[in-house]
Parts: structure tokens; C-alpha cells; sequence
């Protein structure tokens, strides 16, 4: 391990050339953040202030993180799951004198003492994925709020748990749902995950999908970019919900939908995208067939019930990497993919670059919000915001741009009828 105590803990700062190489890859497939990068680095808007970091440490991410710096910002980074990190990467952000604390393989102690390393900057800024960041400074570090001007979000789990906060009257300084923005979710969840998904599986057990009877527990956005991409790879999709209207919406779309404790007998393999706690649990392993394979897409490791399998099992050994075999009493196994953590970050590199573009540009345009907005002297209420929907549509514009896509634009005539109430038939 390599450190620099109050400035960087990293794998081995030997790996940063090639974390060099993977940072300069995704930078030419991020073109939206990229053309921010080159706008905002010449005026440096983020000059003097600090941004505290607790999401992935990809390649990806790298880009995010350089991009801040770039345009004025001081940095101090950790990663949001302790299985997810790439060393490659944490090593060359390092070597690139920010401010890092990240390996994988943390232990959930070690992932805690790394959030903790990134507040010794005094952030004036959050930016975080599963809220575990901002929870940590409500809890552990209530005198740093007064100088948090606000922070930024990034998933589906960190935001519902930030809005609960907010219910609570617990939130103690506002926050921006980046995941909640049209060019995020409809984008990042389903297409980024749906792919990244069905990557970390197969770069883990090399299984041939088509023919496989794949169980998807949850048909949010997440569910249904994995259900969707199982389907094209040849899978037999079997949808599980509690909700009455993800659960239509997935039988209309062409998914057999049936509860899970029927669908355990049956499939071959499970994927969660819940955000719940205990989708697959004891009653679900004592039915499984031989060989299923069983795997997690949401953010925390708790959707999978793995001490009750541990009970049940006899023997667990690592077979492959990021695999594991629980072998039962009964003399069935079962096995677990990257421990029951998000299968796509531990065995795969997460997201593709280009889906990430926009998320991450969603990020940095946020965070330049409240910079502008505390310039001008205005203060927002500690509550959760949407991104606004013209910032949306810039995004999309940037990205189709990027793409060399031309659309259509309304007349004014166009216009002026969508607002002409007295326009009947």
C-alpha cells in the first residue's frame, strides 16, 4: 500500500501509467464533459473552492475529477464501495497530486476511514453516490455544515435515502438529485446499466446467456436496462416487482412477471436492482436449482441475503474470480458473483465512457450551480432539487451534437399553437 498520510492512500502508485492510459481513453469517448472542461478552465469558476468526492474511482470518474481541478477546484476523492475501485486509476490520480483515498478490496472500515481522510480539506462542496458522504458529516461532523455551501447526488439509493433525510428535517444542507435528471436515469440506469451489467457476469463466469432463464428482481430503470439487455442477448427474462405499475409496465413490454419465490425454482440466473434489502433470501436458496448463479446491480451488498446462505452452506470457496460457490447441505451449490456487491463496478469496469458523458457532465453543471448561486449571494434551502430541465436539455443537445445528429427545431407557429388554449378541432 502507498501513502502520503493527509493526502493519498493508494494499491501502488506503480500501476498509475497505466491508470494514465484508461483516463485518456474515456476522455475520447466523454465528449460533453470534455468540451466543459475546455469552456470553464479558462475562467475557473471553482477557484477556491473544495469539493469532497465519494463516488466510483473508474476511469471515468477520473475525467470528472481532473475536470474540477482543471477549472479551479481543490479535490479530495474516495470510493463509494469498497470493491469498485480501479487501482490503476487511484494510483495516477495520485500521481497526479490529487488528493485520493481508495483501493479495492477495503475493508467496510477502511472504506469509512477513507471518507473521513476527504474532509480534512474543510469541503465547501459534496459530491456523492449512496449518500454515504453526506450522512457521514451530518453524523460524525456537524461543524463542517456551516461552510458546505451543497452537494450533488448521483443514484437512485442515495437520493431516496437524502429525501428521507429531507422528510425527517435532517438534512442540514441542500442537495442536487443528479440522478434524477432525464439524462442520467433514462440513460446511465438503463443503457449503462442494462450493459454493464451483463458484462460483469460474463467477464465473471463466461456463461453462455442465450437459453438461460434470467430472474431480474426490480423493473425500475436499472431493471429494465438489464431485463432489456438479457433479452437481446437470448435470455428467457423473468421479471419480479412488488409494484403494481413497474409490473405491468414490464409484462406490456414482453416480460414474464411472476413473484420471486416462484421464479427461484426456475432460473438460472438472478440479478437484483432494488435498492431493497432481502429480494433473495433463505426461502429462495432452499429452491434454487443446482448451478444458479446469483448477482447484485444495486448499490448496497444487502439485496442477496448471504449470511443466510452462508448458514446453509457447507463449503464456500473462491472458484474464479469474483466468483464464489456456497456449496449446501443438500450437496447443491450456488454461486455468488463480486459478493454479492455491484456486479458491473467489481467484475467489470462499470458504465460505458459514453453514457457516463452525461451523467458526469450533469455532476459538474450542477455543482457549478451552486457555485454561481453562492457568488450572487443566494442561499438554498437544505432540501433535495431536481436539475433544471433546460440544463437537460444542454445536455442532450452537447451529446447529440457530439454524435453528429441533426434535429428538428419548433417554428413559431409551432410554439405559439402549444400555448393557444383556444385551439380546438
Amino acid at each position: 500500500m502507498d501513502e502520503l498520510k493527509g493526502v493519498y492512500k493508494v494499491r501502488d502508485l506503480n500501476l498509475a501509467e497505466e491508470g494514465f492510459k484508461q483516463i485518456r481513453w474515456a476522455e475520447s469517448r466523454m465528449p460533453v464533459l470534455m468540451a466543459l472542461r475546455e469552456k470553464y478552465s479558462k475562467t475557473k469558476p471553482f477557484k477556491g473552492f473544495r469539493i469532497a468526492g465519494c463516488l466510483h474511482v473508474t476511469k471515468e470518474t477520473a475525467v470528472l475529477i481532473k475536470t474540477f481541478v482543471e477549472c479551479g477546484a481543490e479535490v479530495s476523492w474516495s470510493g463509494c464501495n469498497p470493491l469498485s475501485t480501479q487501482d490503476t486509476i487511484a494510483a495516477a490520480l495520485a500521481k497526479q497530486g490529487i488528493s485520493i483515498f481508495a483501493w479495492n478490496g477495503m475493508s467496510v472500515d477502511e472504506f469509512y476511514w477513507a471518507i473521513e481522510q476527504t474532509l480534512h480539506i474543510k469541503p465547501n462542496l459534496t459530491l456523492d453516490d449512496g449518500a454515504d458522504l453526506i450522512f457521514t458529516i451530518h453524523s460524525k461532523h456537524p461543524e463542517l455544515i456551516p461552510d458546505i455551501i451543497g452537494g450533488t447526488e448521483e443514484t437512485t439509493t442515495g437520493v431516496k435515502r437524502l429525501r428521507a433525510m429531507a422528510e425527517a428535517g435532517a438534512l442540514k444542507y441542500p442537495i442536487i438529485a443528479v440522478n434524477d435528471a432525464e439524462t442520467k436515469w433514462d440513460f446511465d440506469n438503463v443503457y449503462g446499466t442494462g450493459q454493464s451489467t451483463l458484462d460483469g457476469i460474463l467477464r465473471a463466469t463466461s456463461v453462455l446467456i442465450a437459453g438461460k432463464t434470467v430472474v431480474v428482481a426490480g423493473y425500475g430503470h436499472c431493471g429494465k436496462g438489464v431485463a432489456m439487455r438479457a433479452r437481446g442477448l437470448g435470455a428467457n427474462v423473468i421479471v419480479t416487482e412488488v409494484r403494481p405499475i413497474a409490473a405491468l409496465k414490464a409484462v406490456l413490454d414482453g416480460f414474464t412477471v411472476m413473484p420471486m419465490k416462484e421464479a427461484a425454482k426456475i432460473g438460472d440466473i438472478f440479478i437484483t436492482a432494488t435498492g431493497v434489502k432481502d429480494v433473495i433470501t433463505e426461502e429462495h436458496f432452499k429452491v434454487m436449482k443446482d448451478g444458479a448463479i446469483v448477482c447484485n446491480t444495486g448499490h448496497y451488498d444487502v439485496e442477496i441475503n448471504l449470511v443466510q446462505l452462508k448458514k446453509m452452506a457447507k463449503s464456500i470457496k473462491e472458484i474464479r474470480n469474483h466468483v464464489e460457490e456456497y456449496l449446501l447441505k443438500d450437496g447443491r451449490r450456488i454461486f455468488v458473483l463480486a459478493k454479492g456487491r455491484l456486479v458491473n463496478l467489481v467484475a467489470a469496469e462499470g458504465h460505458p465512457s459514453e453514457v457516463m458523458d452525461m451523467s458526469f457532465a450533469n455532476q459538474f453543471m450542477a455543482q457549478l450551480r451552486l457555485v454561481e448561486m453562492f457568488k450572487k449571494g443566494k442561499k438554498l434551502e437544505p432540501k433535495v432539487y431536481d436539475i433544471p430541465p433546460e440544463q437537460d436539455e444542454e445536455i442532450a443537445e452537447l451529446k447529440l451534437k457530439t454524435m453528429g445528429i441533426k434535429i428538428d427545431k419548433l417554428t413559431k407557429e409551432q410554439k405559439a399553437y402549444i400555448k393557444d388554449y383556444s385551439a380546438g378541432t
